[in-house]
């Protein structure tokens, strides 16, 4: 059985604790951490643009993928102290949440805190890359939340009864008929008529 677990900066904890209880021991563990090639990318770019590819030590894209580098180790030992068993570690960079997605491939859980809002239940509890994991995991996920989750009381209202909303053809049949009205326009016409002509005998 293989674990993946995703380290993230605000919530590796919350995911770490969930495979410490929910995975058994002997369990091949694996803690990933993925961090954005986005920003190191465009600082590469604009270097290059800017000082052609001469002297490549001043490149700030390098030092930002050190520090990156660095950042994501500090955090994958402190997350298997946490763990505080056998487990390897994972450092990759990338689309956060595509990279996720393919490491999950062909492991048996992938564990997964949510990281969007945390005062009420609902798909706002997920940040984008989050959901995006979770629509696509190609794996049995365990999703948890970093902290205790919210009351079931802030989900929100239900929505109406289906059969308690009047359809087009309901609302036809309640409307008032064509030859009603029609009536109801001779009728105020002839009234028209008879004050007319009381008003002027002669008519």
């Amino acid at each position: 059985m293989a674990v993946i677990v995703w380290i993230t900066e605000g919530t590796w904890r919350a995911a770490v604790a969930a495979a410490r209880t929910h995975v058994p021991d002997g369990t091949d563990v694996v803690l990933l951490h993925v961090s954005e090639a986005d920003v190191t990318e465009a600082a590469h770019g604009a270097f290059a643009h800017l000082l052609g590819r001469g002297r490549p030590e001043r490149d700030p894209g390098t030092r930002m993928e050190r520090a990156a580098a660095a950042s994501a180790g500090e955090l994958l030992a402190a997350a298997a102290g946490h763990l505080g068993r056998p487990c390897s570690r994972a450092a990759r960079a990338g689309v956060p949440e595509r990279e996720v997605v393919a490491a999950a491939e062909g492991a048996d859980l992938l564990v997964v805190a949510r990281d969007g809002d945390r005062t009420r239940l609902g798909p706002r509890s997920l940040a984008p890359a989050t959901r995006f994991v979770v629509d696509h995991a190609p794996c049995p996920l365990l999703l948890v939340w970093p902290s205790p989750p919210p009351a079931a009381s802030t989900l929100p209202p239900a929505p109406p009864e289906p059969g308690l909303i009047p359809e087009e053809l309901g609302r036809a049949d309640a409307a008032e008929p064509p030859s009603h009205r029609g009536n109801e326009e001779d009728g105020n016409e002839e009234d028209s008529n008879q004050e007319d002509n009381e008003k002027d005998p002669g008519r």
